[in-house]
């Protein structure tokens, strides 16, 4: 197929998420149903064997620069994956995609868009198989996996796209200029604006969003005429290693050479990250993770654009209601959702130590509390409910977290392991939730299922709380229950004043720490839980320059 031909082939899908960006409407190209209507009566079957033929075996993709094979992935739900990848030799694969990048950055826009939006169609029509790889390397469990780890990703990288055409399509290619001069001849000129992409694109993925978190940077930079070179987690490989070898496919069918986009694979005992992130050949960085890591990166990697999210400490105030039960579920069902391990879920629950009005009368301090364990302990009275919300836990350090302040005097609620049918040896964990005992001690991100209530003198009290609190530690998500407009006002100030979006009284459906691609913006970069924000035109624009040809005609 002709690379023209991509493009118009996803034209309509291009135009739609232009349409979509611009109103901010409801709008996705690829359905989060997982129904055999949508992705076919036998996908999830086929994707289930797509996932289990890569296990206990090398991961087949040839690139360059190729001297082993590394990778030590286990499963959450309780095995090894057995899987091996192509371990790199970094100066040999920096200097092979030096040399070949250049024909991906002379090619049109046009084309290189066209090959973004098939890659990412044919990531859509293999999401069963990259869910069941997200599943079992993150512990999401499998239908989260399968909405966050497919078609809500594969939208987040279509976002990219979409903001990186339109911004390289604002300047035209060629312009004629003509000057005025009186009664003289006008000056006029022709002038040629190039496209130049800055180089090399490192892309470091997560352990526990590998492909959510990935998209947007592996496909902004691709897309704007950038080589990259995705450097998974070493508890993430596969996601990412699927996703690279689609990448490679297309871009070998389209008469490119296919590691314009490659997999650098380490391990924790041979880490290749920072080696990575100091070569002078990479021009930009996407990285997800902890903000010691991040600052290093933006201190260190000065030769690059770094584009960091990093560790935050998300706020819920609870000043008043008018559904205490709904809010209660809503934050209930926030608090367990993957257990915790998402960049956006609450920590901290700041309630008036004098209780709030409810449409079921006043509740003290303690009866909210109460009223919010016990929403969290009827959400997992279910074993096989609460699995399925909670999925497991990714990281040994996490349940030694959980471990830790779970033996402490100020629990309100208990985490407690929960088994799962099929899987003995899975690592599943309910909340634990405690009650803040100074003004310190939950000041700091603790990754995972671990939440405080914090009282305060009054919501006046809460609202400077959170405002300094995002101003110094960062939030990537802020809610807050008000049956005042006034108090939902102020609310919305500090939100503004601090960068960092706000939810008003979530009690249906919509959960404070999920968001929506070409409706929501993930992260501000405003605060320093991250420096940018998915996705909007500071997050494309300068992954590319205009050069300029000019001549007398």
């Amino acid at each position: 197929m002709s690379q023209s031909s991509l493009f118009e082939r996803h034209k309509n899908t291009l135009e739609e998420g232009i349409r979509a960006s611009r109103t901010r409407e409801y709008w996705t190209a690829y359905p989060e149903n997982p129904s055999p209507h949508v992705y076919g009566e036998n996908a999830s079957a086929e994707g289930e064997a797509a996932f289990k033929s890569y296990l206990n075996k090398a991961f087949d993709i040839d690139q360059a620069a190729t001297i082993g094979a590394i990778g030590s992935e286990k499963s959450p739900y309780g095995f090894d994956l057995g899987i091996t990848y192509p371990k790199v030799d970094v100066d040999g694969l920096i200097m092979h995609v030096e040399s070949i990048r250049g024909d991906w950055a002379q090619t049109s826009v046009e084309t290189r868009t066209g090959i973004c939006l098939e890659i990412l169609s044919r990531i859509n029509k293999r999401s069963f198989e990259i869910g069941y790889a997200v599943m079992h390397t993150t512990g999401q469990a499998f239908m989260m996996a399968f909405q966050a780890g497919g078609p809500h990703a594969q939208d987040r990288g279509l976002e990219a796209v979409v903001y990186a055409y339109e911004d390289m399509k604002r300047t035209p290619a060629v312009a004629r200029w003509e000057k005025p001069q009186g009664k003289r001849d006008p000056i006029v000129m022709e002038k040629h604006f190039s496209i130049v992409p800055r180089g090399i694109g490192l892309v470091i993925g997560c352990s526990t969003f590998p492909t959510w978190n990935s998209y947007p940077g592996l496909f902004a930079s691709l897309v704007t005429g950038n080589a990259v070179i995705v450097k998974p987690h070493p508890g993430a490989i596969l996601p990412a290693a699927i996703s690279v070898k689609i990448c490679r496919d297309v871009l070998k069918e389209e008469g490119f050479d296919p590691n314009i986009v490659t997999l650098a694979t380490d391990s924790a005992n041979e880490p290749l990250t920072k080696i990575l992130a100091l070569r002078p050949e990479v021009k930009l960085i996407d990285f997800t993770g902890s903000t010691s890591f991040g600052d290093w990166l933006e201190n260190n990697a000065r030769q690059a654009l770094v584009y960091t999210e990093k560790a935050g400490v998300n706020c819920v105030i609870i000043d008043s209601t008018d559904s205490f039960r709904a809010m209660t579920s809503n934050l209930a069902f926030t608090l367990s959702l993957y257990s915790g391990q998402m960049c956006t879920t609450p920590q901290n629950i700041f309630i008036p130590k004098g209780g709030i009005e409810t449409d079921e009368g006043h509740k003290s301090f303690d009866e909210v509390v109460a009223g919010l364990a016990g929403a969290v302990d009827k959400l997992h009275s279910d074993e096989g409910r609460a699995c399925a919300i909670l999925g497991a836990i990714q990281s040994e350090a996490t349940l030694n977290r959980i471990k830790k302040y779970g033996a402490q005097d100020n629990v309100v609620l208990q985490s407690r392991a929960v088994p799962m049918a099929g899987f003995d040896k899975a690592t599943i964990q309910t909340p634990l939730i405690l009650k803040a005992v100074d003004k310190t001690s939950h000041n700091s991100e603790l990754f995972g299922p671990i939440s405080f209530v914090v009282p305060t003198e009054n919501t006046q009290d809460s609202l400077k709380i959170v405002e300094d609190s995002v101003k110094k530690q960062g939030a990537i998500s802020f809610g807050i229950y008000s049956t005042s407009e006034d108090v939902l006002g102020q609310a919305e100030g500090v939100a503004c004043r601090a960068g960092v979006a706000v939810s008003f009284n979530l009690t249906g459906g919509v959960y404070v720490n999920q968001t929506a691609a070409f409706s929501d913006f993930h992260a501000t970069g405003c605060n320093p839980a991250a420096n940018a924000a998915l996705s909007d035109t500071a997050f494309v624009s300068n992954r590319y320059r205009v050069v300029q040809s000019r001549k007398h005609i």
